[in-house]
């Protein structure tokens, strides 16, 4: 963190958008991660979520998470907050945020206040391409992710 002539440094999120760009909608999360451009948000694309990324998210101050859901489970994009919960082990892309933000408080004794945002696919077979749901999708989580850093940096600054 770079602190300022004040000795406090601004407020920095990390979004991690995760899942397989060569299973079609199942890459939202990464669609979304490349496409962010806020000046104080870290954005990575990976594939799954690791438990290096708990390093990464002790020195964050906001983290958010996103991912691809199929349409049964929601037609719509779904933001929730997150709080650290060890109920599934972090084992590849079915690991849940929940688990990683528990494992980073376990290890550094602090993690971020968190969201998840779970935007709806429906192709999720092999290919490169989005479909017309899954790209209005990515808009509406782009601008619900400057919302809650908004509304979240705001209440910090």
């Amino acid at each position: 963190m770079i602190y300022n002539a004040m000795g406090y440094a601004p407020p920095e999120a990390i979004a991690i958008g995760y899942g397989n760009e060569l299973r079609s909608d199942d890459g939202i999360g990464q669609r979304v991660a490349k496409a962010l451009q806020l000046s104080n948000v870290k954005s990575l694309a990976v594939h799954q979520l690791t438990p290096e990324l708990a390093e990464t998210l002790a020195d964050a101050d906001l983290a958010i998470f996103i991912d691809a859901c199929l349409m049964s489970e929601s037609s719509q994009v779904q933001v929730q907050s997150l709080s650290p919960e060890s109920f599934n082990v972090i084992a590849g892309h079915t690991a849940d945020p929940r688990s990683l933000l528990a494992l980073t408080q376990a290890i550094y004794g602090r993690c971020p206040p968190a969201w998840w945002i779970k935007v709806p696919g429906e192709n999720f077979e092999l290919g490169y391409s989005l479909s017309p749901i899954a790209e209005t999708g990515v808009a509406i989580a782009l601008q619900k992710i400057t919302q809650i850093i908004d509304e979240n940096f705001s209440l910090l600054l």
